[in-house]
């Protein structure tokens, strides 16, 4: 007798984020197409959190596979160290124009994990290479923070069920509220500040004022500390702008990128710099080089995922589309506050009332469940629900995604 998918799954694949011991069979999607996931028995879901976030266009995308497509008949990948290619190059030229005024360089990896570990590593060989790593070896971070899985992305992320067996492993990091920021140490001491602007994404969804973020900044510039942003999640049109700094009055010295920048087609990951940060590594000095590559750095098919996304992104059609969506999350907040609503773009938040929230609250994986049986891909954090869809959500789809994520929510009070 032949297995199902499922039963295959169970044999072979270790899932992340996933207590294997507890977790129901895995849904076996076969295809997908627009904002619609596909499943072998034939089920549809609308894919309300983008797939961890990344799609932007929605899935199966034929513009986007067609560029992938046309990239692959003509060079798939080649070393990114002493060669180089159109689609890497392009990229970069457009990144840069639209990026936050400042920027000046892109350095190309594979995910957003190891964009923040490029970012905290140029930051920190930054003052070495200017021979101040002594005097600046502090990094600040904001309390509620997640920045990744790798070692470094955790040590500047706040300690919890991400990191709890791996704490006594990280480096340390000094944590600020970024409600009430107050750091009582030497500002003179900080390498660099690293954030999420404006939206911190796997820590609850958390949203804080620009105001707030920008007083840090301004703190930041005074004492010449280096200031990451953080805008995997937030990148390419989810807070309404095309970028979250792009809400700040004081720009960023690094950006990290990933999550939309290919809209979900390919992996990829970027951290661009200023010019004064790039220039702290040239030297006729070789240990002054920044030592950090990957194997797929710059990768031509994911590459063109991104040149071809920018394309969609930057369209007349998808800005409006993203505005729309932006004014059905604030007439929902408006029409329900009694759900205490809070919205940032086109991400969309609020709390199931619990006892015990945060993470590890069950009331996740019953919504999640509920929202299936209704033909909704929702993904809450603990008892933190929220939706963050693609683009091309027309607006009664959303207001579907609004009906299941009230009803699997048990908030029966919603218009």
């Amino acid at each position: 007798m032949l297995k199902s998918l499922a039963e295959r799954d169970r044999d072979a694949i270790w899932h992340p984020y996933t207590q294997m011991k507890l977790a129901p069979d895995p849904l076996a999607i076969t295809h997908a197409k627009g904002i619609y996931l596909h499943d072998a028995a034939g089920t549809s879901y609308i894919d309300a959190i983008s797939s961890w976030w990344v799609n932007l266009h929605g899935h199966a995308h034929p513009y986007l596979a067609q560029k992938v497509y046309e990239q692959a008949l003509r060079l798939e990948h080649v070393i990114f160290a002493g060669f180089t290619h159109q689609p890497a190059i392009e990229l970069a030229e457009r990144l840069l124009e639209i990026l936050p005024q400042g920027m000046k360089k892109i350095f190309y990896s594979d995910n957003g994990s190891t964009a923040v570990e490029v970012a905290l590593k140029m930051s920190i060989q930054y003052w070495k290479n200017k021979g101040l790593h002594l005097q600046r070896k502090k990094i600040l971070a904001l309390t509620n923070s997640y920045h990744g899985d790798t070692f470094g992305a955790m040590s500047v992320s706040e300690r919890g069920p991400f990191t709890m067996a791996f704490n006594e492993y990280l480096f340390e990091v000094e944590f600020i509220d970024a409600e009430k920021p107050a750091f009582a140490g030497n500002w003179d001491e900080i390498a660099c500040f690293i954030y999420e602007p404006l939206v911190q994404g796997a820590g609850g969804m958390k949203m804080y004022p620009a105001e707030t973020l920008n007083a840090l900044l301004v703190k930041c510039r005074q004492h010449q500390v280096l200031c990451i942003a953080d805008e995997v999640m937030t990148g390419f049109g989810r807070t309404g702008q095309l970028f979250a700094s792009d809400h700040l009055r004081i720009n960023p010295d690094i950006i990290c990128l990933s999550k939309g920048l290919t809209g979900g087609m390919m992996a990829l990951g970027v951290t661009a710099c200023t010019a004064e940060v790039y220039d702290a590594f040239l030297s006729d000095d070789r240990t002054k080089t920044f030592f950090h590559g990957h194997s797929y750095t710059a990768n031509p098919l994911a590459c063109a995922a991104g040149n071809a996304s920018l394309d969609l992104l930057l369209e007349k059609e998808c800005m409006d589309n993203i505005r729309r969506i932006v004014q059905q999350h604030q007439n929902f907040a408006q029409q329900n506050p009694q759900l205490n609503v809070r919205v940032s773009g086109t991400i969309l938040a609020f709390e199931i009332p619990v006892e015990q929230g945060g993470y590890l609250n069950n009331i996740g994986a019953t919504v999640h469940k509920k929202a299936l049986q209704q033909g909704v891909l929702l993904r809450p954090l603990g008892n933190t629900v929220y939706i963050m869809p693609p683009y091309c959500i027309t607006e009664d789809e959303l207001e579907k995604v609004y009906e299941v994520m009230c009803k699997c929510a048990d908030m029966q009070m919603c218009k």
